[in-house]
């Protein structure tokens, strides 16, 4: 077996000389470090959503009125979504200019470091309100994180991936979300059995604690992970770093003598803004995630007394099964299209979002586990299979791991505060959910209408992804970078 170091290179996409289906060694183990590495993210970031929606309410605020309590552990779970934006921004720069594997181990770091002193911090009673303080910066760190996370992911795996396959190795990045959330709550279903004394006292903090055994672990397989074959492309031809960045000898004809020195965020916002609007609507499709997995379990068990137990039980059933559905979901988005796809999995989770609120009203665990999995194990699985490859093939490779971050985390801003809008939009009695189904169905319709504006991409070669402004814009000599050959069809 040849050395995958040697392989040749492909000079129509930058990837290894193999079919358009075959896939590399790199292409595995990136898969295995993206999914790795969004396990510990997600598994972090939603043990907070966890704790938020179970005990943060009494824990790191005042006594009072459990209602506003709730609303506002609801809002700190909400506020790791404002730094999302930040963090991809400023990791998509560092992604952009000196590499996407420098990003994510940084990004893993932070994550890790954040939750497992989230699980020491002191509480209310103790501190006061630094309680509050120092969780809610906690928070921002974890927000910070994963906004760099899901983007760098998303771009390394895809520029490994063979080119008809993208979409079936990005969704290992959301494989991850479906590992972490159910990591998450498997570790808090034992936890959540304690006796309410000991599961406030120092239970609730086991989960934060746990998270450093997925760090070690995650950050481990990514010191064995290469640059993306696509990123060195660009450092050869000056086209991202300069001309330090690259050795004159390996130069082609297509190198330019020297490149722009302009900020990658500001490359996207002249050249695709369009792309980054775009991005933020469409991603207004996983508010049903945080209303599924975060409010609705605040809504059973707060507001009409379903047992806690049996709801997280539901939650890693329905979630874990969508581990099978979501590559299911990403191999069909290969072979007929991302839009397509997306606009199935747009259908049945707006009529399931009914269906599973309507069952917690009815208090019916068989019906509600029955719509979550309809929703979460189905349906959604066509969201989380698609768009972590649709929204990097939306960019030119020198800005990629900006353009995707940019979008995704300002449109996922609405998501994490969805579970804080659905506290104040529900009403009493047994249909006082319909509000928030009602709030669920117009940011998807939105988010469908901005989905069928789109280029449908993924017949597109790797190299030819993105707009070809996009694609100069690093080049001082951009008449020298083509268009390529025509896409098939």
């Amino acid at each position: 077996m040849s050395d995958p170091k040697s392989t040749p290179v492909d000079e129509a996409d930058g990837a290894p000389a193999l079919s358009a289906r075959q896939a590399s060694p790199q292409a595995r183990k990136a898969a295995l470090a993206s999914w790795l590495g969004s396990t510990l993210e997600y598994y972090d970031f939603f043990i907070y959503g966890t704790a938020a929606a179970l005990i943060f309410n009494r824990l790191f605020f005042p006594e009072g009125d459990p209602v506003v309590n709730t609303v506002a552990a609801m809002a700190t779970f909400g506020a790791g979504y404002l730094a999302r934006p930040i963090g991809g921004l400023v990791m998509g720069h560092i992604g952009d200019r000196i590499g996407r594997r420098t990003a994510l181990m940084i990004t893993l770091v932070i994550m890790g470091v954040a939750s497992t002193m989230i699980g020491l911090l002191p509480t209310y009673d103790t501190i006061g309100v630094w309680a509050t303080v120092l969780l809610l910066l906690c928070r921002l760190a974890q927000g910070f994180s994963a906004g760099a996370e899901a983007a760098g992911a998303a771009t390394m795996t895809l520029e490994h991936a063979p080119q008809r396959r993208r979409a079936e190795f990005s969704s290992s990045v959301m494989m991850g979300y479906a590992s972490g959330m159910v990591l998450s709550n498997l570790v808090f279903i034992p936890i959540a059995l304690l006796p309410d004394e000991q599961f406030e006292s120092w239970g609730w903090r086991v989960p934060f604690l746990v998270s450093v055994v997925v760090l070690v672990v995650a950050y481990w397989v990514r010191t064995k992970l290469e640059e993306t074959p696509v990123f060195e492309q660009e450092v050869e031809t000056a086209a991202v770093r300069g001309d330090h960045g690259a050795d004159p000898a390996s130069r082609t004809e297509l190198a330019p003598a020297k490149v722009t020195t302009e900020l990658p965020a500001l490359v996207v916002l002249r050249t695709q803004w369009r792309d980054v609007v775009r991005i933020v609507f469409i991603t207004l499709f996983s508010v049903i995630q945080t209303i599924v997995t975060v409010y609705g379990l605040q809504y059973a068990t707060g507001v009409h007394g379903i047992d806690r137990t049996s709801m997280l039980v539901i939650n890693v059933i329905t979630v874990g099964l969508s581990m099978v559905s979501i590559p299911l979901a990403a191999r069909m988005a290969d072979r007929i299209g991302r839009k397509v796809t997306l606009f199935i999995g747009a259908v049945g989770c707006v009529l399931s979002i009914w269906g599973f609120f309507w069952a917690i009203g009815e208090q019916n665990l068989v019906l509600i586990f029955v719509f979550a999995f309809i929703n979460q194990s189905i349906f959604y699985s066509c969201w989380n299979g698609v768009w972590p490859a649709f929204f990097p093939e939306m960019f030119a490779a020198p800005v990629r791991y900006t353009g995707m971050a940019m979008g995704n985390q300002v449109g996922l801003i609405l998501t994490g505060f969805a579970p804080t809008i659905a506290a104040l939009l529900v009403q009493p009695g047994t249909l006082g959910w319909i509000p928030v189904a009602l709030f669920v169905t117009v940011a998807v319709v939105i988010s469908c209408v901005a989905i069928s504006t789109a280029r449908e991409t993924h017949l597109v070669p790797t190299a030819e992804l993105g707009p070809l402004r996009a694609r100069r814009a690093f080049h001082e000599h951009p008449e020298l970078i083509d268009d390529g050959p025509p896409a098939p069809r």
